[in-house]
């Protein structure tokens, strides 16, 4: 008689009790809540201080993030490091994640390209998020991108009309959204991602500014 398999809808379960953040690492590492781990080569979670004042939160890791298991260390992960450091603003001091812990993609040729998650795999990984921002207890949030921005705001949020704004949130003293950098890397053309490089820099320029207060 063929037997059912038991299929994991969260990861609540998996949540250590009295977590830290090297525990809840390691028990994100063997992370099954939904199937994107077939997917992915490894679990990317959270990386920084652990009282960091600003937490940065993304989609989900990428092909680079995948193969390191560190998040934002890609292309779009690099043109975020300038950005900070054009704003003045100490990486090292924060703390970045991502709404989802594995990579999503699709194949291309040899290529994996990213592939957006749907609602039950954000609604699966979720419960490592809201422990990271429990834990880093971050005096800022700044969700970049729509998928981030509409999880931790809400699905009426729109980045394009709202970024830029600090937002009243029960997450945190201070809540902002803005573009995910890898959408300025997917601009059609040189002169569109030069600005959306300027808007997205100066968003960082009104976090720093908040931070200097």
């Amino acid at each position: 008689m063929a037997t059912r398999k038991s299929t994991q809808h969260s990861a609540e379960e998996l949540i250590p009790p009295r977590p830290t953040l090297s525990s809840l690492r390691a028990a994100a590492a063997d992370c099954k809540a939904c199937d994107l781990w077939k997917l992915g080569t490894q679990t990317v979670f959270g990386e920084g201080r652990r009282r960091s004042i600003v937490m940065f939160i993304g989609e989900q890791p990428g092909n680079e993030e995948d193969l390191t298991g560190k998040p934002f260390v890609g292309p779009a992960g690099r043109l975020f490091d300038a950005a900070l450091a054009a704003a003045d603003i100490d990486r090292s001091q924060t703390y970045v994640t991502n709404v989802v812990k594995h990579f999503k993609w699709k194949p291309r040729g040899k290529r994996r390209i990213h592939k957006k998650p749907n609602a039950q795999e954000i609604s699966a990984c979720r419960p490592w998020l809201q422990t990271e921002i429990s834990l880093v207890k971050p005096q800022v949030i700044v969700a970049l991108g729509a998928t981030a921005a509409q999880t931790l705001l809400g699905s009426k949020f729109r980045v394009t009309k709202q970024r830029g704004q600090f937002i009243e949130s029960t997450l945190a003293p201070y809540v902002m959204a803005t573009v995910h950098p890898s959408s300025i890397l997917r601009a059609p053309d040189n002169e569109t991602r030069r600005l959306e490089h300027h808007r997205f820099l100066n968003d960082l320029k009104k976090l720093a500014q908040l931070l200097k207060a």
